[in-house]
């Protein structure tokens, strides 16, 4: 260890005794694209003990601009991104134990992730996510830190249950649409400035530095220039249904949609427990005549007229080219029939 993280070591608020706390240390990081690879990577460098990674989807060639984990062989072969993080985080560093879970992020699902991590990091890129993540974190007395980016901006918040104001605060509720980096794109090192503080923010609380958190509202611009932070502690409400005196927890209700429209992406998601029992073997001899199909251990992926189909282990489907859950679900039926 003492040659391994020297450089680290020699960095005053860490020094050994916080090295060690490290290695004991386990983070929960929710969603491996552009900030979950990034974060993933620091924080497995710097020797942290254990790391659990959830993502539901796969890599793909637009995610190789800023996708740090990511190869082109990941990407030309299908594979789920949580796998293919494991994977490349392991030659980083053995160490490290390291979990991935190709799943989609409910609350069921994470519950007992957050019970056994020390701090969770949010990589998400949807709301209605983080809203569940906000509500567990508050449920479990576990730390997280938001972090978001588009174009050249960047943000993040770290919430500390019962010390700073929670995300429903901040927000109010759940904003609906907004830019994404679907629709008005993004460069790298937004991503970059975002996982650097989300990171750092992490270090500050593994070691036991938590006087030095910042626990203001951090906004900025890579390409302006500008960098702004907001004082928010105000704003923490007594009413608040998640971190009020009589909370509900109104997001931990896991009665969702079996149809979900992810945001920006042109693409459905829809959950079945009728795909689970399927075997991909026996769908792609049926579908082959008339579609490519395409096979690997975790997923199938179908090109089917205009659309592209990618069915996972447990019954879960993302359709590419709509946005429409009717149009998604009848294709689906379609495919299912042949």
């Amino acid at each position: 260890m003492q040659e391994r993280y020297s450089r680290q070591i020699l960095f005053p608020p860490i020094g050994e005794r916080g090295q060690y706390a490290l290695r004991d240390s386990h983070v929960l990081i929710v969603g491996a694209g552009a900030l979950g690879t990034a974060s993933a990577e620091g924080l497995v460098r710097s020797g942290i003990g254990t790391l659990t990674i959830v993502d539901r989807d796969y890599v793909e060639y637009s995610n190789l601009q800023r996708q740090q984990l990511y190869t082109e062989s990941d990407a030309k072969e299908h594979v789920p991104k949580a796998i293919a993080s494991k994977k490349r985080l392991q030659e980083i560093n053995r160490e490290v134990n390291i979990h991935a879970l190709i799943e989609d992020a409910g609350a069921e699902r994470l519950r007992p992730l957050f019970q056994q991590a020390d701090i969770v990091i949010d990589a998400t890129d949807n709301f209605e996510t983080r809203m569940v993540i906000n509500d567990l974190s508050l449920e479990t007395n576990t730390p997280w830190i938001y972090g978001a980016c588009v174009s050249s901006q960047g943000m993040y918040m770290v919430i500390l249950p019962n010390e700073t104001p929670c995300l429903s605060c901040v927000f109010k509720a759940m904003p609906a649409g907004g830019v994404t980096c679907d629709t008005a794109g993004i460069i790298a090192p937004a991503v970059q400035m975002v996982s650097a503080y989300q990171q750092t923010e992490a270090l500050k609380y593994l070691t036991g530095h938590q006087e030095q958190i910042e626990r203001k509202f951090v906004t900025f611009d890579v390409w302006q220039s500008t960098c702004f932070k907001m004082d928010l502690s105000h704003i923490r409400q007594e009413d608040c249904l998640s971190c009020g005196s009589n909370r509900t927890y109104p997001y931990l209700d896991d009665q969702r949609k079996k149809t979900t429209v992810l945001c920006g992406r042109d693409t459905v998601q829809i959950i079945s427990k009728d795909l689970a029992s399927l075997s991909f073997q026996h769908m792609k001899e049926r579908l082959s005549p008339i579609c490519e199909v395409e096979v690997n251990d975790f997923l199938m992926h179908i090109r089917f007229e205009e659309y592209r189909i990618v069915i996972f282990q447990r019954g879960r489907v993302l359709i590419h080219g709509t946005n429409e859950e009717k149009a998604a679900n009848s294709l689906l039926a379609k495919l299912l029939s042949i």
